[in-house]
Formats: structure tokens, sequence, C-alpha cells
């Protein structure tokens, strides 16, 4: 199912298929949006309370929240963008790529939320690229 649209750049004698890969980026793009923004406004909220009333006030808060609706949005278009790279790739190929929403997001939750690094992340975090590098040889 591989399509190769006409390009000027080649990998190998086969085109790249570059609005395939901007599909994907995109993908990964608004999924760690949403991860983000879900795990900056839960912090926001406090304490989950330990009472069911309690409990279900609290997400029912977080779910009107505009940057939680918004994080619901951005993987509403993160599927529309993963539909859009199906047409483009095997699946076989392009999800080892979703893979880098990890790698991602861990990046950003220590620059931005202030989370610990550690060598298991990193070394974690290395087997992942290391992982995707091997998947998507042919």
């Amino acid at each position: 199912m591989t399509a190769y649209p006409a390009t000027s750049s080649t990998l190998k004698d086969k085109p790249v298929n570059w609005i395939g890969f901007l599909y994907i980026a995109l993908t990964i793009a608004f999924t760690v949006y949403g991860q983000m923004v879900i795990k900056w406004q839960v912090n926001q909220a406090g304490e989950f309370p330990p009472d069911t009333g309690e409990k279900i006030l609290f997400i029912i808060k977080l779910l009107l929240t505009p940057w939680v609706i918004s994080s619901f949005a951005a993987a509403f278009i993160a599927s529309m963008f993963w539909m859009a790279a199906m047409t483009q790739f095997d699946i076989s190929f392009a999800y080892p790529f979703m893979s880098l929403s990890y790698v991602i997001v861990m990046v950003l939750s220590v620059l931005l939320i202030g989370e610990k690094i550690t060598m298991y992340k990193v070394v974690g975090t290395l087997v992942i690229i290391a992982g995707l590098f091997i998947v998507t040889r042919e």
C-alpha cells in the first residue's frame, strides 16, 4: 500500500513521501499538545479529592475547562491527520513514528513542567529512537 507521490527528493532511488511525513508529524504534534495541556491543567486543579462525589465534580470541572476542551479537539485533529497518513503509508511503517510522541512529551515535561529526568528515562528514550530507526529500515 505504500504510496510514493512524485517528488524531486529521493531516498535510495525511491521518492520521499514528504506529505505523508507531514501528516505523521502533525499527528504527533497535536497528540503531544493534548497530553501536555491535560497535565498542565491537572496540575493547576490540585489534588484529586478523596470523596467520590468530589472526584466527579473535579473531573467535570476539568472537562469544562477551555484548555482541556482544546486538548480533546487536538486529539480529534490528530486522528484526522493520522487517517491522512494511513493513505500514504503502511501502518507497520508509520506507527513506530508515534513513539516519538513519548520522547517529545518526556523532553517537554522536563523543560516546561519541571519533571525530573533520570538515567532510566534517558536510556529508555534512546532505545525508543534506536527501535524507530531499526523498524523503519527496509
